[in-house]
This record gives C-alpha cells, structure tokens and sequence, in this order.
C-alpha cells in the first residue's frame, strides 16, 4: 500500500482530524479495487448490501493467499477467534449463547439494572470536576466511565478495573491496518496478559458464581470460548463507547446552538446520539472482511478470496441516502445509519453503548458549564479503525449538583 492510495491517506494520521474529504473521494467509485487487491466499498446502499450478503465472511482465513489477516487474533495466543471473526453456522450457535445473559428474552432486565450503578459512576467522575477551570473530557469522563460498565457486565471485580484500561488500548490497535509489527506484538502481549487473568477469574467464577456474564455463561461455554469473548467485550464496549462519549460531546461544542437547544429540550437525547453515530461513528470502517465467491456489486466483480473494507462513516455521509449529509442535523429523519454496522454481525454492544451515551451525555451537559474548547482539532488517537480523540482538553466555567 503506497502513501498515494486512498486507503494509505486514510490511515496517514494526519489526516485523523478529518478523513470526511476523502471518504467523499471514494464515493466517486462505490467499489473501488487497489493495486494490491484490496476492494473499498463505500457508498451506502452497497456496504449495507454486502455487509447482509453470506457470500462476506468475517473470517479471514478465506482470504487467498498473500493477503493479510487484518483484524485476526494471533494464533501463538492460543485461544480461538471472538465470534465477530466468526461466520455461521458457529458465530450464530456464540452469539445466541452470549446473548443469553445480556438482554431480552433470556435476561429483560440485565440494562436496566446497571443503569443505576453507571449513573452513580458518572456523579461520582462529574464531583471530580469541582474547583477545575479545565478538564480532559477523554481522561477524566469518557474513558473510565466504559470500563466500568464491561467489567460490570463481565463480572470483574472492581479493583482489577485499572488493570483493563492497558489491555483495551492495545487489543484495540490490532484492528488497525496500519498497526505495525510493534503494534501487533503489544496486542498479542495484552491478549496472552489478559487471556492469562481471565483463566483465573472464569474459573474462579465456575467454583463460586456471582454477578456478572462470565459467571452465567462458565458453565456453557468452553473456557477459551469464553475468554476470547470476553477480549472481544472489552476491546468493544469500551472502545468504541469511549469514542462515542468523546464525539458527541465534541459535536456539540462546535454546534451551540444545537448544544444550547439539547439543554432546553432533553427529549432531543434520542435522536442527537442517533445522528452523531451517522455524523462521527466510532468505527469508521471493517477492514476484515472476505468475499468467499465472486460477487458482483455496483457494476463491478469482487472476485473470491479478495480482501474488502466496508467504509462506513463514507457510508454515513453518502448523499444518496442522507441529505446533506455533511450537516450535523439531530432532527434528522429516517436516520438509519450504519454506525453500528448492521446484518448478523450488528453490534452486540450496541443497547449497552446506547445507555451509557444517554446516562453520560445529559448529566454531562446538565452539570457542567463550558467555556470553550482549548484545541480543535484535538490530539487524535492513531487507530484509523476505532477513530475518536486521544484527549479532548475543556474550559469549564461552574459546576452544578
């Protein structure tokens, strides 16, 4: 991959502030083929079609040889690939059996009863604001906030918390295209580190249950199933929601006046964090996926085994589907986006990120007076996959109770 492609200038840093240029670029060709094989689908309609056809596998072993397994968990970890990198029938008979003790039907009120804990979390990381003039929204809102929930959703005990904070980024930068072998070394450190505590802690859970996934699925799953489902957990419903927090609340301090209505009108809650996953989705794009026959979309032949990325933040903003779709527009209608992706590999955290963003996101601009952003852009994290700021340094004026 030379600098010159668009997926290079996609993954350059410097252009993390703002890849919306050239995502706007790849929509001018839907599917676009590169020079080393590698196919960008980018225009709406097309990635939702592939991302729902059998013929895209999530596993890229299928991919013809030469190609890389970007995304892949390294086999000297030695445990198998989370379900995400899994195509049925096995990622459906996983997804069926964790999806068991999160939610409906199996467990109707498994959110709900941690919305009241993740609630007293946010007080207790907002009280920490008093007598500050300025405050790092990344570090000291966002970022802890997520970590809390996973580890209450899994069942770890709370002063291990810290412990994941280093294991999330990591794992995190292993999804990147562009990770490099530094990159992918310090991940597969994280993972054998974190596979290594998880061992001890399912089986701990396997002799004395109490709260938590890991307790409820131990006796149902295989211990390396079940670790490398909970890797998966983590690096997903902490990272991605971390972005989510942090790119809401920059959305609306460049929009004040949308900020200042959202503070008149609660009820605008539901569809501002609706329309900011379509305008700054926390995962811009799925780089790991492989046609496993030819595939013929938008007047070209994707032919099997070649490697395809489903931009879905150029998908997001494509004209065809979202009117204007550069304008941050919480009124909206219709706004079916792709910031969850969608098909059988629909984000399985996606109810907890949503509470977490409508327990964080109110309090957050209830509470707290802004003054200004004191960079914008802000410092970028270098993962082009799970896109958010690194840190977002704010001027506040006052805080209320």
């Amino acid at each position: 991959m030379t600098l010159g492609t668009l997926p290079a200038q996609i993954t350059d840093y410097v252009n993390r502030a703002d890849p919306y240029p050239l995502y706007a670029e790849l929509r001018r060709t839907p599917v676009r083929r590169e020079d080393d094989g590698t196919y960008l689908v980018s225009t709406y309609y097309e990635v939702r079609s592939l991302a729902n056809d059998p013929r895209l596998s999530n596993d890229t072993s299928h991919r013809s040889p030469g190609y890389a397994r970007t995304g892949q968990p390294n086999e000297e970890t030695g445990l198998p690939p989370s379900f995400i990198f899994t195509d049925p029938p096995l990622h459906d008979r996983l997804r069926d059996t964790i999806n068991r003790p999160f939610g409906p039907p199996h467990s109707p009120r498994f959110l709900d009863d941690l919305r009241g804990d993740l609630a007293k979390v946010v007080t207790e990381l907002l009280d920490a604001f008093e007598g500050k003039d300025e405050v790092d929204i990344v570090e000291d809102f966002s970022y802890p906030l997520p970590v809390t929930a996973i580890c209450k959703v899994l069942g770890v005990p709370r002063e291990d918390e810290p412990r994941f904070h280093g294991w999330a980024d990591a794992l995190a930068s292993s999804l990147d295209p562009q990770a490099g072998e530094d990159g992918l070394e310090k991940a597969q450190r994280a993972r054998q580190e974190l596979g290594s505590y998880l061992t001890d802690l399912i089986e701990t859970k396997r002799r004395h249950p109490g709260p938590g996934m890991l307790s409820a699925l131990a006796p149902e799953m295989a211990p390396a199933d079940l670790e490398a489902t909970a890797v998966l957990l983590l690096v997903a419903g902490h990272e991605t929601t971390v972005n989510a927090i942090t790119n809401t609340t920059l959305t609306l301090l460049r929009h004040p006046d949308v900020l200042a209505r959202f503070q008149r009108e609660p009820a605008l809650a539901v569809p501002l964090i609706e329309e900011v996953l379509r305008y700054e989705p926390p995962v811009q794009f799925v780089p790991w996926t492989t046609a496993l026959a030819d595939i013929d979309v938008a007047d070209t032949t994707i032919p099997e085994g070649s490697p395809v990325w489903l931009m879905l933040a150029a998908a997001n903003r494509d004209p065809k589907r979202f009117p204007d779709p550069d304008r941050f527009d919480p009124d909206r209608k219709d706004n079916e986006h792709l910031g969850f992706y969608t098909g059988i590999h629909y984000c399985f955290g996606a109810p907890l990120a949503r509470m977490e963003l409508h327990v964080a996101v109110p309090e957050l601009f209830r509470r707290v007076t802004f003054s200004r952003l004191l960079e914008d852009p802000p410092p970028y994290r270098a993962n082009a996959v799970l896109r958010g700021p690194r840190h977002l340094p704010v001027a506040i004026e006052g805080l209320t109770t």
